[in-house]
């Protein structure tokens, strides 16, 4: 069985993106630039928030923050959203999610330009992704499949079932596991589906990204599988400073035995989600999927 190590790769594409911002500055051009806006004092996305600044640091990006309290009107955060997309300083920009409940988060996504959606959540961006364009994919694909690639695991003519469905991680990653660069025949697996356990057993490669701590058990992998657990769900623990502890959606206790690989929870893909919203702001700087 190998350990997945999101960790540490994640570290080495930093140094490589470091090692480019570095090239570009000495070309005489400015680092690129990520702006964040952030509405309340959610205790999740402060700390998440927090990270993608370090993580700016860490490469040599400018990173910008833009607060507001969670009275904020829809109106207020969408002049505010047309303002970064008119800044000329500014390469990429991310709402932060959830947003309070009398704003429509939909609404707030289409109304970013796409050419600065580094998240890869607008419909422009979601769309290119599903026709096989050049795009801004969403971090936490974008970095699964990185994972893949890097580990160089096989995938062509794979049986990869994907548990979960969300439009951020499920049916994005679905596309991305069927097109030609990686061609795994791919089922979407999600509360409805029928016999599960045993669709499970049949996966070469096992996604899990349904956030309910420990839904994969041993007897729904096979021996072999490639699991990747998407789950980070905070529960309560009394072994740790925190008084909280993350969880995967895998029981890895019982699942790792069996598999040729698995990432854990944490050190998995939660670092690889941080480090591709760096990929795609860098992309974005260089106007390589939106040309000029």
């Amino acid at each position: 069985m190998v350990l997945i190590d999101g960790k540490k790769i994640a570290a080495e594409i930093k140094k490589e993106i470091a090692a480019e911002v570095t090239k570009r500055v000495q070309r005489g051009e400015r680092p690129p630039h990520l702006a964040t806006i952030l509405v309340g004092h959610d205790g999740g996305s402060e700390t998440y928030v927090a990270y993608k600044i370090k993580d700016c640091e860490a490469v040599g990006f400018q990173s910008t923050l833009v607060r507001f309290e969670d009275t904020v009107t829809e109106e207020e955060l969408l002049d505010k959203v047309s303002l970064l997309n008119s800044d000329p300083s500014l390469d990429g920009f991310i709402v932060q999610l959830p947003l309070p409940g009398h704003i429509s988060e939909q609404k707030v996504i289409d109304a970013i330009d796409p050419k600065k959606d580094v998240d890869g959540f607008h419909p422009v961006n979601v769309g290119r992704t599903v026709i096989g364009l050049p795009s801004f994919i969403s971090a936490t694909p974008f970095g699964i499949i990185e994972l893949i690639k890097r580990y160089k695991i096989e995938t062509s003519g794979k049986n990869c079932v994907i548990i979960g469905r969300s439009n951020i991680v499920g049916r994005p990653l679905s596309i991305l596991m069927s097109q030609k660069a990686i061609n795994s025949t791919v089922t979407v697996a999600h509360s409805r589906t029928k016999n599960l356990k045993e669709l499970c057993r049949n996966a070469d490669i096992l996604i899990a990204a349904l956030g309910s701590p420990g839904f994969v058990k041993g007897d729904m992998v096979k021996e072999g599988a490639v699991v990747i657990d998407v789950g980070t769900t905070r529960i309560k623990s009394d072994q740790t400073k925190s008084g909280f502890k993350l969880k995967g959606d895998v029981l890895f206790e019982e699942v790792a035995g069996k598999c040729s690989y698995i990432t854990p929870v944490p050190g998995g893909v939660g670092p690889m989600t941080r480090v591709s919203l760096l990929l795609n702001t860098l992309l974005a700087a260089k106007k390589v999927i939106y040309k000029g």
